[in-house]
């Protein structure tokens, strides 16, 4: 038996099978079988190679294919970016379960899929991106400029503070990455232009404004024919959503308010203890009112530029205690842009807004005087001290009304957060009831509801509340929630006491409301019917005003330049005078049971000179980036189209 196995994995057949074999270990690598824990990833994007573009997607010419993939974690860090954004955006606003949801994750994903399609081309089609570009791109960006400057150390700061933490090199690759990805993008989107018929046609359009006829009808009498039991029926099954009960929860809560505790007894030694030990608070700081001259030299500057920037700023101090205006030499000759318009006047300084050679320099100087060059990192200052303010000391009577109330609020506070404390801690023993530890701190147990979302009073309409008492794990588990805070010092704990979610009334319980429904679509076919009929009977030689005489109803009003979106009558009435023909009659039944019939009477187009040059340049801008917009979404879809794209929402 061992013999004809020998035979069998021998010879050439035996040779191409172990080759074939081989080639996986080759690409993937002997360490990924070892490998106990691997995350999958969300979404894969593949592309042909640029020299095969025709290259099937079977093993093995797939192998030639190239891809990237969006891992779990980085979708994982993306969602919480996501999250922080929209946190600060929607502020209490924001509804962590909506968040959550899958849709939500979906359009995530689809945006970061689209992300990788524009890398994946960019790559292919050898998109490169220069350094230069690279260091222009982050000078501009806000975040990292000091007075519209970029600043090394504020970058490296922000870089510091990012979550996670990037070095420069990091963030350096990151923006080259997205330039890469984005470049096409963008190039197509800035591209797009309006030309000035096709502009002209836009204004006239959007500028227009119509003279209209109206004829007004009463809303009917209310509907009082009986409903059967089969329009009843018909009704409640054709619209089942307009007779759900909303999800609704019953709430017990303790409310917890340094407001509404009782004010501490504070005594005038505590006042007078604390006066003393922040005696140095109660005076106020010596201050001087200065102006300076600064004379920019760069920190890496060589010796002979630094020797001819302090050479001028001496000439400028020696100009200044000759008798020269300070303020107009500074006009004239200073490179501080913040202060140079107002010849170098600083305002009031006190110690500690300066930086240290500056300041040291300021606090030696005797009102009136100009002193020698100080180099600072920015560069030589001339200083001249204009006028001193001395430190005063508060007395405390003087200070006894703030002590007083800060010595109060502290108070409150600590009692505050004792409470708090209390209160967590007997949450802890029994965290399925409120009950113990409402007893246990004195506080009143309260009860609300059924509620539904949106509703409460007082502290339950806080939008922290209801996220919690809606939220699946309150209403599954039952439990005491944590603190939510409301504003500081003042929190509610919540428990579920009980929940009923949305669902569809059976018809016994909402049979009225049933009939009413009936009732309401009769009366408003009828209106309709009505209208109607009135609209034919205005033909070429028969005017709106005839027709109305004809009936008893009361004259038309004579309604001139409507513009569009304009809130005439009703909501969607100024829709219907737009959407009908010039001289062609229309009717719209209104949402309070009126109804009206009209006549488009003029049409007056709107025209460029309508428009302010300012106002004409903003529009055409919108105009061009809403086209470019579209353009760069297709063209990212027809890249999509070339690739093949697999995502397992499983790992979301």
């Amino acid at each position: 038996m061992l013999q004809t196995l020998r035979d069998k994995t021998s010879g050439w057949m035996a040779t191409v099978i172990l080759g074939i074999l081989i080639v996986p270990f080759a690409l993937v690598g002997v360490q990924e079988y070892f490998t106990q824990v691997r995350e999958q990833p969300v979404a894969t994007v593949r592309m042909a190679p640029g020299w095969w573009p025709s290259a099937p997607a079977w093993w093995p010419a797939r192998m030639l294919w190239d891809d990237v993939q969006i891992s779990q974690a980085e979708f994982r860090e993306r969602l919480e970016q996501e999250r922080q954004t929209q946190r600060r955006e929607e502020g209490e606003r924001f509804d962590a379960r909506a968040f959550d949801s899958i849709e939500n994750k979906r359009r995530l994903l689809e945006r970061m899929v689209d992300e990788r399609v524009q890398q994946l081309w960019a790559e292919q089609h050898g998109v490169a991106v220069g350094n230069g570009m690279v260091r222009q791109t982050i000078a501009q960006i806000p975040a990292f400029q000091v007075n519209g400057r970029f600043d090394l150390q504020r970058y490296r700061l922000a870089l510091s503070t990012m979550q996670p933490p990037r070095s420069e090199r990091e963030f350096e690759e990151l923006v080259r990455s997205d330039l890469q990805r984005t470049m096409v993008a963008r190039a197509v989107g800035t591209s797009n232009f309006v030309t000035e018929g096709e502009f002209a046609r836009l204004v006239a359009l959007m500028g227009e404004r119509r003279d209209v006829s109206v004829l007004e009808l009463a809303a009917p009498a209310p509907e009082a024919t009986p409903v059967t039991d089969a329009e009843l029926q018909a009704w409640y099954r054709a619209h089942p959503e307009d007779f759900r009960a909303p999800e609704t929860v019953t709430l017990e809560y303790v409310e917890l308010n340094a407001a509404t505790m009782p004010a501490p007894r504070i005594d005038e030694a505590q006042l007078r203890a604390q006066y003393e030990r922040e005696r140095s608070r109660f005076t106020a700081q010596e201050q001087r009112l200065a102006s300076h001259i600064l004379v920019e030299v760069p920190k890496d500057a060589p010796a002979a530029a630094v020797q001819a920037a302090r050479a001028e700023a001496a000439k400028l101090a020696a100009l200044a205690r000759a008798g020269g205006d300070f303020a107009a030499l500074a006009r004239a000759s200073s490179d501080d842009p913040g202060s140079k318009s107002a010849g170098g006047d600083l305002g009031w300084v006190g110690r500690g807004m300066m930086t240290g050679p500056f300041e040291d320099m300021l606090f030696s100087m005797q009102a009136g005087q100009v002193s020698e060059p100080v180099r600072t990192e920015f560069g030589w200052h001339v200083i001249q001290l204009r006028q001193v303010q001395a430190g005063q000391q508060q007395s405390f009577e003087q200070a006894r009304e703030a002590l007083a109330a800060e010595l109060t609020e502290s108070e409150r506070e600590r009692a505050f957060n004792a409470l708090s404390t209390r209160v967590v801690d007997a949450v802890l023993k029994n965290p399925s009831s409120l009950a113990p530890a409402a007893r246990e701190a004195g506080l009143q147990l309260q009860r609300t509801g059924p509620i539904a979302r949106g509703q409460g009073q007082g502290v339950i309409a806080a939008p922290a509340v209801q996220r919690v008492a809606f939220s699946e794990s309150a209403i599954e588990d039952g439990m005491v929630s944590d603190p939510i805070e409301i504003a500081p010092n003042h929190s509610v704990l919540v428990r579920v006491a009980s929940h009923s979610p949305a669902r569809t009334l059976p018809l016994a319980q909402v049979r009225e409301r049933v009939a009413q429904a009936v009732r309401a679509d009769r009366a408003r076919k009828a209106q309709e019917q009505r209208a109607k009929a009135l609209v034919a009977r205005v033909q070429p030689g028969t005017s709106l005003a005839q027709v109305a005489a004809a009936e008893g109803l009361p004259a038309p009003r004579n309604l001139t330049g409507v513009p569009r979106g304009a809130p005439v009558l009703g909501d969607g009435v100024a829709d219907a005078f737009f959407s009908a023909n010039p001289g062609k009659a229309g009717s719209r039944v209104l949402e309070d049971g009126r109804a009206i019939v009209f006549v488009v009477d003029r049409v007056q187009p709107g025209t460029l000179a309508d428009l302010p040059p300012p106002q004409r340049e903003a529009f055409e801008q919108q105009m061009a980036d809403l086209r470019g917009l579209g353009d760069v979404e297709s063209l990212v879809k027809a890249m999509r189209r070339g690739m093949k794209v697999e995502i397992d929402e499983t790992n979301l």
